[in-house]
């Protein structure tokens, strides 16, 4: 595990160590998870506006809009859902 921290710690400069939520350097048992906590997808905005040239607010923003509630407000945790960001963000340009 240490090899993917210190892999998301040299693309993401800013983040510490302790601020890494633990689903970025853990891998499901299909290795493909659609969604991300909205922490995962919030610690992740400064390295993708500077990839993408976009300004890091408008990224927040998007991540804000594309973050599902829980069921009924009770069943699970919020989810951002990766798919739908990443095609957001695909219609930004």
């Amino acid at each position: 595990m240490d090899s993917l921290i210190n892999v998301f710690l040299k693309h993401n400069p800013g983040v510490t160590r302790a601020q890494i939520p633990a689903e970025l350097v853990t891998a499901s048992g299909s290795g493909l998870d659609p969604d991300l906590s909205p922490a995962g997808a919030q610690i992740q905005v400064a390295r993708i506006a500077k990839v993408r040239n976009i300004p890091a607010d408008k990224i927040s923003n998007l991540v804000a809009e594309n973050t599902e509630q829980p069921l009924l407000g009770l069943f699970g945790p919020p989810k951002v859902n990766v798919l739908k960001l990443n095609v957001a963000l695909d219609e930004m340009k």
